[in-house]
């Protein structure tokens, strides 16, 4: 029963299929953005719950590759821009299309360039959170304001002027400076720099230094209390664990702290140290379901927890919190290779059942996940992908399930060091972007074989491997691979014991008075072809 739910809440998670998302992120980079490196921003904003209005400014540092007279940045019709100035100096634009058009009177230098934008008005409210992007303005049980933003799909443009490609995240971080009514507290990204009241309102500051995907530059408010603990990363490095909840929930907060930590524990063993020790590792309690934002995770699944190796488990914020690292640690430079992001995620959610329930319980988590993949268009579907075309629910699955037959090809010794080394490469990680071409080179080269034909079977296209069973006189059967050109390790059992074998497509001959069963534990996406 503990496994059923533990895929039940998988296959939720990967229900974000059925999204209903209108707008996008990525796509084909803009030549008037190709240029451009972006560095950091600054969005100071005050925002009016009871009227649903943000009004102030964004400041864009970027640095130009060539001279240009045309700068271009993403940012939803929803909002009015009163003023552009570039270099201290105010400029003509174009605002339209969810784009703002600027056309410099002299041409812009390369090198360093600062962008501000003031602008304001009502930003696009969610409909279907987080499947649909958007501002969420709601209200607590006790009456008091709560507000979130999801934008994943939608990009940072949701409510800010930004170049909005996965491709380029800011360098050097983010700041956010943003104003709410006094009784307030605002959740963001990276160390509260300082808090200041006026009057009605209270002004909250929160910087990051580290590169960022602009998803995740977002702020959460609401009647917070703030529940923390200190915590030593796998490295030796204090961090402080801080869960921004409702009051109203403050009693729960601890026992959630004690699976959060357990959850810490077990990524960091598989994955490396917390990628923003220089941090906070935190949570905000949310009235949407959850989602990935770089040092401060939304979390609303309302404490309902299931059962892992008989005690309490949140397979949601375990999920969404794997994204620290897959995902905004590593990060996929293209939408079309968002399975690094939420395959090998969904793959850890795998390995905390492995770690606390054992080997047998995570191979049957794959044996009913396996159940579920559409199998419709391959995981990988080309470059220069937008977000909404990239996403569909076996980048989920059938992307973890890939990871479960790579560990069990390379073999323990191998996969293991491997993925975690991937995790903590310099040279995939941060500002580094990472691609598919990149994971396929790594792990093959760690493996000492070239896998790109196993790649391309799984992540490539549609296809099953395709086993070839043929019965042969005096109780032998031939078995051999069809559509892959290179031998793989097979678990065969022939008269109920179970050997390791390598097949390729010359095939290899089992003794058995019975039909030899293939793959018993289900580590390869099959089909069975007897003859």
């Amino acid at each position: 029963m503990r496994i059923i739910t533990t895929t039940a809440l998988f296959l939720f998670v990967a229900s974000g299929l059925l999204r209903a998302q209108t707008l996008t992120s990525g796509g084909k980079l803009k030549p008037e953005q190709a240029i451009m490196d972006v560095r950091h921003y600054t969005i100071s904003l005050a925002v009016d719950p009871a009227q649903k209005t943000i009004d102030g400014f964004t400041t864009i540092d970027v640095i130009m590759q060539k001279p240009t007279k045309v700068l271009l940045f993403d940012l939803l019709d929803s909002l009015n821009v009163s003023k552009v100035l570039v270099n201290g100096k105010a400029e003509k634009f174009d605002y339209k299309n969810n784009l703002i058009t600027i056309n410099t009177a002299k041409e812009l230098a390369a090198g360093k360039n600062s962008v501000k934008v003031i602008y304001g008005g009502k930003p696009h409210v969610a409909r279907r959170p987080p499947w649909d992007d958007g501002f969420i303005w709601t209200r607590d049980s006790t009456g008091h304001q709560w507000m979130a933003i999801t934008a994943e799909g939608t990009g940072g443009k949701l409510y800010f002027p930004c170049k909005d490609h996965p491709s380029d995240e800011p360098d050097e971080g983010a700041d956010l400076i943003i104003t709410v009514p006094k009784d307030l507290v605002v959740a963001g990204p990276g160390l509260l720099k300082e808090v200041s009241k006026k009057g009605a309102t209270a002004t909250y500051h929160w910087q990051t230094k580290y590169p960022i995907n602009n998803y995740s530059i977002l702020f959460n408010a609401g009647d917070y209390t703030v529940v923390s603990r200190p915590y030593t990363t796998v490295a030796g490095h204090k961090v402080p664990v801080q869960f921004y909840v409702l009051k109203e929930h403050a009693a729960r907060a601890e026992h959630h702290l004690d699976i959060f930590i357990k959850t810490i524990k077990e990524q960091e063993k598989y994955f490396g140290e917390y990628p923003w020790a220089k941090e906070k590792i935190g949570i905000a309690e949310t009235p949407h379901l959850g989602m990935e934002h770089q040092t401060m995770n939304a979390y609303g699944a309302k404490f309902r927890y299931s059962k892992v190796g008989g005690e309490d488990y949140d397979g949601l914020m375990h999920h969404e919190f794997g994204h620290e690292w897959w995902g905004n640690k590593v990060t996929a430079k293209d939408w079309g290779d968002y399975w690094i992001h939420e395959g090998i995620c969904t793959y850890g959610d795998a390995l905390y059942i492995r770690e606390f329930e054992g080997e047998k319980a995570y191979i049957k988590f794959f044996q009913n996940s396996a159940l579920s993949f559409g199998n419709k268009i391959p995981i990988v579907i080309g470059k220069d992908i937008d977000e909404e075309s990239a996403y569909n629910g076996d980048i989920y699955g059938k992307g973890a399930f890939f990871m479960h037959t790579l560990r069990y090809v390379m073999g323990d010794s191998t996969f293991f060091p491997t993925l975690k080394g991937f995790v903590t490469d310099p040279r995939y990680t941060y500002s580094n972007l990472a691609s598919t071409e990149d994971v396929i080179d790594y792990f093959s080269k760690a493996s000492g074989r070239d896998l790109k034909p196993l790649f391309d079977l799984y992540i490539y296209s549609v296809n099953k491997l395709e086993v070839h069973i043929k019965a042969q006189r005096g109780d032998k059967y031939q078995v051999q691979l069809l559509n892959i050109d290179m031998p793989l390790p097979v678990d065969i059992t022939a008269d109920g014991v179970t050997k390791k074998y390598t097949v390729d497509k010359k095939g290899i001959t089992i003794s058995s008075k019975t039909m030899p069963l293939i793959d018993p534990d289900t580590y390869y996406l099959k089909k069975l072809i007897i003859e």
